[in-house]
């Protein structure tokens, strides 16, 4: 009889919790009409185990999560004064293209800013037009062949690449580049490959976000495009 009793109790307890819990979060004023009972509640401290008043409880939980969304607010500002960083310095990059009168000099301004202003140990561009992309595949070429993938997907991409792309970009300085930046060139007549290098391995990891390297290859894909157009 005793078990059976026992049985029926632990059958029936989660359902009067719920019907507690339910009653509870549609009469959020009960606490209000019953502050005896507010005060006198207590609870167990998640970590110390000692036991705490509800008000008590109530206040650690604002209180973490107060601390949370600051968390979450000083995130947001770190992102935007990136963000705004990045657009200056875009800006500075474009004005300083719009300068450049041949690609030796688009080149230059590129490995200059790009130096400067971004930290970068490497800067190199590769051009070849889209009868060079496909016969270089069809012919097995080790050079834009292992980038065809990269340029038919046209977005830009971060991370660590293999030896030989390494040194078909970069040449002797492939040994010490741990990690690139690649920004596909879409032009109409000129397709190519920026690269971006770091000695530091992560500092162009996959999980980078590549929205300011998507605008810094538009800008100077219409860079070269203007240069190349008959009569510029």
């Amino acid at each position: 009889m005793t078990e059976n009793s026992n049985e029926a109790k632990t059958t029936t307890e989660p359902d009067t919790e719920k019907q507690v819990a339910d009653y509870l979060a549609a009469n959020p004023d009960f606490f209000v009409r019953h502050t005896g009972l507010l005060r006198d509640m207590h609870v167990p401290h998640a970590t110390s185990g000692k036991t705490i008043s509800l008000i008590e409880r109530q206040v650690a939980a604002l209180r973490d999560q107060a601390t949370t969304y600051r968390a979450q607010f000083e995130d947001l500002i770190r992102v935007a004064r990136e963000n705004e960083r990045l657009g200056r310095q875009l800006h500075e990059l474009t004005l300083a293209l719009i300068e450049a009168g041949t690609l030796d000099e688009v080149l230059n301004t590129l490995q200059d800013e790009l130096r400067i202003q971004f930290q970068a140990d490497a800067v190199e561009l590769r051009l070849f037009s889209a009868s060079d992309l496909d016969r270089a595949v069809n012919e097995g070429d080790p050079g834009p062949a292992m980038f065809s993938d990269f340029m038919h997907q046209a977005k830009p991409m971060c991370g660590p690449l293999k030896h030989e792309q390494l040194t078909y970009l970069f040449g002797s300085q492939a040994g010490e580049t741990g990690s690139v930046a690649l920004v596909p060139i879409t032009g109409e007549r000129t397709l190519g490959i920026l690269a971006i290098g770091s000695r530091d391995p992560k500092r162009f990891h996959p999980g980078k976000g590549t929205d300011f390297l998507r605008r810094l290859g538009e800008v100077v894909s219409r860079t070269l495009q203007v240069m190349t157009e008959p009569g510029a």
